[in-house]
C-alpha cells in the first residue's frame, strides 16, 4: 500500500459533506450546486501530473506533521498549462475529490465589474468564502485572462486586479492554510511573471496530450455504458496520436452518431463497431498540433527558467518538429 491509498477509504459520511460552489449572477452570491465526486480514478492518464499533485497537496494533508517539520503548510498553488482539451478543469475537480475538499470555480465574469475597485473586492470576497469553507480548492480557469502580464495592460483597473490576486496568494491579509489554488491556462507565457514566483504559482505542471495507453483508457471510459460490438481500442489509440481528451470525446460522439443512424434505419439498437471508430479517427485531426506550433517558439526562445522544458521534451519524444 502506498502512502496515499488511504484516501480510497474516506468514509461516506465525510464525503457527503463536500460542496461544489459557484457564483450565481442573479443572486450575486456563491451557491452550492453539487458535491464533487470525481477522483483520480476518473482521470484517464496524466500519471506524472497526479504524482506531483500527490506529493505537493495530498500527502501534506495525510501526514501534516512530516511536512510541518520542513516548514510546509497544508495548502499552496499550482499552475496547470498545456493544449486545450487535455483535462485541466476535470483534473482540478478530481483533486478536490481526492483531498476531501470543497471546490470553488472562479470565472472571470464573476469577478469583473464596471465600477472602479469593485472587481478587486469581488475577488477578495471569493477568496474569503473559500477560507470559510476550508479545506477548499479554488480553481481559476483561463488564468491568463485574469492574471495577464501587467506590462501589456493598458487599463489601470486590469493591473489592480492582478495586484489583488497577488495579495490573495501571498495571504498578507488572511491565512491561506487549507486553501488550495489551482490555475489553468493554455498560454502560460502571457501570465504576469510575478504570479510564477515562489510561494505563488510555484508549481507549474505541463498537462500533455494523453499517451497511447492513456488514450485507450479514455476511449474505454467514454464508451462505458454504451452498446458496443467487438472493439480493439488499442488500434484506435494508435491512430489517434496527439489527440487531446476532448478530441477523443468528440471521436466517440462521431462513432455513436454512426451507430445511431443505423439504429434509426433498422429499428433495432445497433452497437458501436470498430469501423465506426476508425472512420471517425480518419476524419479528425488532433487540435493540439496548432498549440504545439505556437508553444515551441516560447519554449525555445523565451524560457529563462526552464518552465516549458516539458513541451520540448514531449515534442522530441513524439516526433513533433
Amino acid at each position: 500500500m502506498t502512502d496515499y491509498d488511504g484516501f480510497d477509504e474516506l468514509s461516506e459520511r465525510r464525503r457527503q459533506k463536500l460542496k461544489l460552489l459557484r457564483f450565481d449572477q442573479d443572486q450575486q452570491d456563491l451557491v452550492i450546486t453539487e458535491k464533487p465526486k470525481e477522483t483520480f480514478e476518473d482521470v484517464g492518464g496524466l500519471e506524472d501530473v497526479k504524482k506531483k499533485v500527490r506529493l505537493n497537496f495530498i500527502l501534506p494533508i495525510k501526514q501534516p506533521e512530516v511536512f510541518a517539520a520542513y516548514g510546509k503548510e497544508v495548502g499552496g498553488s499550482i499552475l496547470l498549462f498545456g493544449p486545450p482539451g487535455c483535462g485541466k478543469t476535470f483534473l482540478a475537480r478530481s483533486i478536490a475529490g481526492e483531498i476531501d475538499a470543497n471546490f470553488l470555480h472562479i470565472e472571470l465574469q464573476a469577478i469583473l465589474s464596471m465600477y472602479v475597485g469593485q472587481s478587486e473586492v469581488n475577488l477578495h470576497d471569493l477568496f474569503e468564502r473559500a477560507r470559510e469553507n476550508k479545506p477548499c480548492v479554488v480553481f481559476i480557469d483561463e488564468l491568463d485572462a485574469m492574471g495577464g502580464s501587467r506590462n501589456q495592460m493598458r487599463q489601470h483597473h486590469d493591473r489592480m486586479l492582478v495586484n489583488q490576486l497577488l495579495l490573495e496568494l501571498d495571504g498578507i491579509q488572511a491565512h491561506n492554510s487549507g486553501v488550495f489554488v489551482i490555475g489553468a491556462t493554455n498560454t502560460p507565457w502571457y501570465i504576469d511573471s510575478a504570479l510564477r514566483r515562489p510561494g505563488r504559482f510555484n508549481h507549474m505542471m505541463f498537462v500533455q496530450p494523453p499517451a497511447e495507453q492513456e488514450r485507450e483508457t479514455i476511449l474505454r471510459l467514454k464508451l462505458a455504458n454504451k452498446p458496443v460490438g467487438k472493439l480493439d481500442l488499442g488500434q484506435i489509440a494508435k491512430h489517434t496520436k496527439y489527440f487531446s481528451g476532448a478530441d477523443l470525446e468528440q471521436l466517440v460522439r462521431d462513432a455513436v452518431e454512426r451507430a445511431l443512424e443505423r439504429t434509426l434505419e433498422t429499428g433495432e439498437i445497433q452497437p458501436v463497431e470498430q469501423a465506426d471508430l476508425l472512420q471517425a479517427a480518419k476524419r479528425r485531426k488532433a487540435t493540439t498540433l496548432e498549440w504545439f506550433s505556437t508553444a515551441k517558439n516560447y519554449a525555445t526562445f523565451s524560457d529563462q527558467n526552464g518552465d516549458y522544458e516539458g513541451i520540448l521534451t514531449y515534442m522530441k519524444s513524439n516526433g513533433l518538429k
